[in-house]
């Protein structure tokens, strides 16, 4: 309430002054009682906001993270190393080759968010083609290479078992012929790790795996780029001797591969499952003995005493693509392993991350979600929705660097003026 009071001299009498002056008073008492209300209001909606539930981590609440810049990396002698080359496994990549993918790809996010306009003027990818195989449904990968393609002035055709020949009148290998003379290269999400290796083989153009049974190689990329900007590391140095806790299904691909990029880097990879999902005997001794060149290790444990001390817990669904039939048996095997807050208290670190590559079922908000709560009752499956929206959880931030480490996977591989 806005008064106006004039300070003129009034040539009344006294019975007139006082009526006026209790007007006056009781406009004073109406616009305070109005204030009141209003700041009221607003500190209730304070109170309110702050009651509601915390969002996990952006990438604009990590630690510093310091890539070296888009030059420097083009000057790289790794540089010419990685030109046409298939990301296949990271089994096939040196520590020295999977740290410039992951420096690139920081390079690559900050160009798209501080310089879209040098994106547009100089895309490093302008007038190539990429074909995407999809055997398995995508939303993250697809997108990833959709949006890193059209970024870089690159055309994409999408193809799944509905709308070509793939795998059924036509062979792999015949495909993979007729594809290579199309296309600057290939990407391919399906079951089998041989056919993804068969693209490579025959194509002749560089193949990127998408995710196989066997492995998810752009995930772990992912992965570690996010661990290193929430750490604030930008050697990998820094990176040796940081313990991963992978709890769930350990034999999985996304398991297999982040164990492949911890021992690589010299990371300290826990399998925290039930015996029978452990890590496969003869990827481990294929491990072990890289781990005595980087000074990583790779253990396993069905015991979850076994995070303490843990930088990170990653799970992931109990049920991979394909798998739905095993719903009841890996339930009843993988709920003692469900991470909740008592797990990421066990590690003895406030700070400890909590990463999962999505999809996650920590509600009833899917359709699968629902199934899974009216066939056994429960709520939330791999994770808890509370550590799932807790401080700790940096899996959207994972999420969005699927789209950077992709687009660096394509440039270091394909791009002609890079």
């Amino acid at each position: 309430v806005r008064l106006s009071v004039s300070m003129r001299p009034l040539n009344v009498g006294l019975k007139t002054k006082l009526s006026l002056f209790a007007a006056y008073s009781v406009l004073l008492l109406v616009a305070s009682v109005s204030s009141l209300l209003h700041n009221n209001r607003n500190g209730s909606a304070a109170k309110k906001k702050k009651k509601s539930p915390k969002m996990p981590h952006s990438t604009m609440e990590a630690k510093s993270f310091c890539p070296k810049s888009m030059d420097e990396l083009k000057r790289s002698p790794l540089r010419q190393q990685l030109k046409g080359k298939s990301l296949l496994t990271l089994l096939d990549f040196s520590p020295e080759e999977i740290w410039y993918l992951i420096e690139l790809s920081a390079a690559l996010k900050r160009r798209r968010k501080t310089d879209r306009q040098d994106q547009s003027t100089n895309p490093l990818l302008q007038g190539m083609t990429i074909a995407l195989i999809f055997e398995k449904d995508s939303t993250r990968t697809r997108c990833a290479f959709e949006v890193s393609s059209y970024d870089e002035g690159m055309h994409c055709t999408r193809l799944d078992g509905l709308g070509s020949h793939f795998g059924k009148k036509e062979s792999v290998e015949d495909t993979a012929k007729v594809l290579g003379r199309f296309y600057d290269c290939i990407q391919f999400r399906g079951s089998k790790q041989t056919t993804v290796e068969m693209l490579s083989e025959h194509s002749g153009v560089p193949v990127f795996n998408g995710l196989t049974g066997e492995f998810h190689p752009s995930q772990a990329i992912a992965d570690v780029l996010t661990m290193a900007e929430h750490w604030g590391i930008a050697s990998p140095e820094d990176v040796k001797g940081k313990k991963v806790c992978y709890v769930g299904d350990a034999r999985n691909n996304v398991a297999v591969s982040l164990a492949v990029i911890c021992a690589k880097l010299g990371m300290h990879w826990v399998g925290v499952a039930p015996e029978e999902l452990f890590l496969g005997s003869d990827m481990k001794e294929r491990l072990d003995r890289l781990c005595e060149e980087t000074g990583g290790s790779i253990t396993l444990s069905t015991s979850d005493d076994a995070v303490e001390g843990a930088d990170v817990i990653y799970t992931d669904v109990w049920v991979s693509m394909g798998e739905e039939d095993l719903f009841e048996k890996r339930i009843k095997l993988l709920q003692p392993y469900q991470v909740d807050s008592a797990m990421m208290e066990a590690t003895g670190k406030p700070d400890t991350l909590f990463m999962h590559c999505l999809p996650a079922f920590h509600d009833l908000n899917t359709a699968v979600g629902v199934q899974v709560y009216e066939g056994f009752g429960l709520k939330e499956l791999e994770v808890t929705d509370e550590v799932f929206r807790s401080p700790q959880s940096v899996v959207f931030d994972q999420a969005e660097n699927r789209l950077h480490t992709t687009k660096a996977i394509i440039v270091a591989a394909a791009s002609p003026v890079f």
